[in-house]
């Protein structure tokens, strides 16, 4: 299952409205629910209707983008883009999530995006205990822990495996991926793996034995890896 966020464009600029108009369209796990000339426009449409995303200029007759924030109770994730690099300091006094000044390139706006979905997805509200959003492939997938069989370490990325056969490249560390699991189900048994307990179905010559795939007990793991079986 894909998560998309949906976000709100606010610049009195056309060309720069344009060009995030365009990022976003190129953007699976974003739709776009509006186009606003000036934050006047867009304080009336974030009255009716919650989004995931601001893309908000600065510089903006009648109200500011700083204006606008001011008036927000609760507030979704913002990503700045202007012209002037001198507002940067300030506006991280306003909590924001990014910092983009013009011209910018897709590959910029990507990051700032995944940075915004990584945010919503850590959240309270977007994070249950028997699931986890992943990022791949510029989509959000979601993986229930139950589905979840192993995890292998693949340079800078991950790899999950799930028990519907499918494969997920997500780029993050072992270790960070780890702390987003249960430790009651999740074990580390490698450098390089992390299994599910629940899902062993075996264990031969230190290797633990997972939908047929053999994984490798690393020495300094197993003492750990053992005392949490439920052992006769």
């Amino acid at each position: 299952m894909s998560e998309v966020m949906d976000c709100l464009i606010i610049d009195d600029e056309e060309m720069s409205r344009n060009m995030v108009k365009h990022f976003v369209e190129k953007t699976e796990s974003l739709n776009l629910i509006g186009v606003c000339e000036d934050a006047i426009q867009a304080a009336n449409i974030l009255k009716k209707t919650k989004v995931d995303i601001l893309f908000l200029d600065i510089e903006m007759p009648d109200m500011s983008g700083y204006d606008l924030l001011k008036t927000l109770q609760d507030p979704p994730e913002i990503i700045m883009v202007t012209a002037k690099k001198e507002h940067a300091a300030e506006a991280f006094d306003y909590n924001v999530t990014d910092y983009l000044v013009k011209p910018v390139n897709y590959s910029r706006f990507f990051q700032a995006v995944g940075r915004a979905i990584d945010n919503i997805l850590n959240s309270k509200e977007r994070i249950r205990p028997n699931e986890i959003y992943v990022r791949t492939d510029q989509k959000i997938v979601k993986i229930s822990m139950e589905e979840l069989l192993y995890v292998e370490a693949l340079a800078d990325y991950i790899m999950l495996f799930t028990s519907d056969n499918n494969k997920y490249i997500v780029h993050s560390t072992m270790k960070g991926f780890q702390s987003k699991l249960p430790s009651d189900k999740f074990v580390r048994v490698h450098r390089s793996y992390i299994v599910n307990i629940d899902k062993i179905s075996s264990i031969e010559n230190l290797f633990a034995v997972i939908n047929g795939k053999y994984i490798p007990i690393g020495a300094s793991y197993k003492d750990d890896f053992m005392s949490r079986l439920n052992m006769l």
